[in-house]
């Protein structure tokens, strides 16, 4: 009967933290109070509330912040070095003559990038470049935003950066080929949506760009003329994906993979030409790359934190949540699939939002498989990511565009919806 009334003291703290995160509350002191709440009313003795819940997931999650590390300082490299946006630049040649088809390559260009940069500075430089193209060929405004925000989403199945954030829920899945055979496949079928989107779309893109393009004449933007600072050799553009290939085929870990990338992209980009230059631009890019991602890192420990108090209260609501989940992972999926939009305004399936609760009392549970509920929660958090208005680089987009929250939530919710569904069938298939 204990465990049943702090159960439902625990269930009403979450879902007061659900209400704060929906209203844009600061998430990372929000993790932590909650951390605390439920040492509290979970009744954890203090020195074990001490040691489990603060001390030991923050030192045990430093491996993880060094794969942070160095992912977002290769992805600040491959910035800075001019091969993301000269990859960028270079579908302006196809732009005028065949719109769908240069929406089409600008967006799988965007994927494909984002398939190890990460971080909203890498998101804002690519931006700058593409999303003008876009609004120059005759993409409406509201699309253009929604498939770019899909494009980057798409890659974030396969980016080791963020794995390795959702990896603090689920430390037993490792990112290799059985994991890497669902994220190729999610990647993928969210970019067909993102095509089928601009197919669907074909007539007024080709208006617009017969037009004169009267769509874009009101887009006024100080950065809507950016090039590259330099032009790089055609051989630059397979390093985004090095990483994954040195992980796939050698089966080596994700640092020696992002640091041999990112010194393959330094030596092909004229960086290393002499010492002092080299010293530079290493001391530049990592010092972008560390300021990029300091908040996370903060954010990402509270959530740990809190993680750890979940799991020291799972056994107050196995009572509870035996109860009510099915223990048919093909319902699971289907139910997850058709409520994924709750992930959106960081609700209670984004696990870096109040979806953290329902992510570290699944783990505890131990009802199923780390390696089915990982990609089980990954999918709906990723309709998030995607296009969710409280993601960084999506409140950038819309800013930069002067595209309105609701027009946004209505082209892109519905695709990336469906593209859940459909992965999360997937899950299913591989790992139910």
């Amino acid at each position: 009967m204990l465990n049943v009334v702090i159960g439902i003291l625990l269930l009403l703290t979450f879902v007061g933290f659900v209400i704060y995160a929906v209203k844009g509350g600061n998430l990372m002191i929000g993790f932590f109070v909650m951390a605390v709440l439920w040492a509290i009313i979970g009744m954890v003795p203090f020195n074990e509330a001490i040691n489990d819940i603060f001390a030991q997931p923050a030192l045990d999650y430093g491996p993880t912040i060094i794969y942070i590390v160095f992912g977002s300082w290769f992805g600040r490299v491959l910035v800075d070095s001019g091969i993301a946006t000269s990859i960028s630049n270079d579908t302006r040649n196809v732009g005028k003559k065949s719109p769908i088809i240069a929406a089409i390559l600008i967006c799988l260009v965007t994927a494909f990038i984002f398939i190890s940069a990460y971080g909203v500075g890498s998101a804002i430089a690519i931006g700058v470049i593409l999303l003008p193209i876009m609004f120059a060929i005759g993409v409406p405004r509201n699309i253009a935003v929604t498939a770019f925000t899909l494009s980057i989403g798409a890659a974030m199945y396969v980016n080791v950066v963020l794995f390795n954030q959702i990896k603090a829920f689920f430390p037993e899945v490792t990112y290799g080929d059985r994991y890497l055979k669902f994220g190729w496949i999610g990647a993928a079928i969210q970019m067909v949506a993102v095509i089928i989107l601009l197919l669907l779309n074909a007539k007024k893109i080709r208006q617009n760009n017969q037009l004169g393009n009267d769509a874009i004449a009101e887009f006024d933007s100080p950065d809507s003329d950016v090039t590259p600072a330099k032009k790089v050799s055609h051989l630059t553009y397979i390093i985004p994906i090095v990483p994954v290939l040195l992980n796939m085929v050698f089966k080596w870990d994700a640092i020696p993979s992002l640091l041999i990338s990112t010194l393959l992209a330094m030596l092909m980009t004229g960086e290393f030409k002499n010492f002092k230059n080299a010293s530079e631009f290493i001391g530049a890019t990592i010092q972008k790359a560390i300021s990029d991602i300091a908040g996370l890192i903060m954010f990402l420990m509270a959530i740990v934190m809190f993680s750890a108090a979940a799991t020291k209260n799972a056994a107050r609501f196995a009572d509870i949540f035996k109860f009510i989940i099915p223990h048919s992972t093909l319902v699971l999926c289907l139910i997850f699939g058709i409520l994924a939009p709750l992930a959106l305004f960081r609700g209670p399936l984004h696990v870096w939002g109040a979806g953290a609760a329902t992510a570290s009392v699944l783990a505890g549970l131990h009802l199923f498989s780390p390696w089915f509920l990982l990609p089980l929660l990954y999918v709906p958090t990723l309709l998030a990511v995607s296009t969710d208005v409280t993601q960084s680089w999506n409140v950038w987009a819309l800013s930069y565009s002067k595209l309105d929250n609701k027009t946004y939530l209505k082209t892109g919710v519905p695709v990336a919806w469906i593209v859940a569904i459909i992965n999360e069938i997937v899950v299913f298939l591989l790992f139910g």
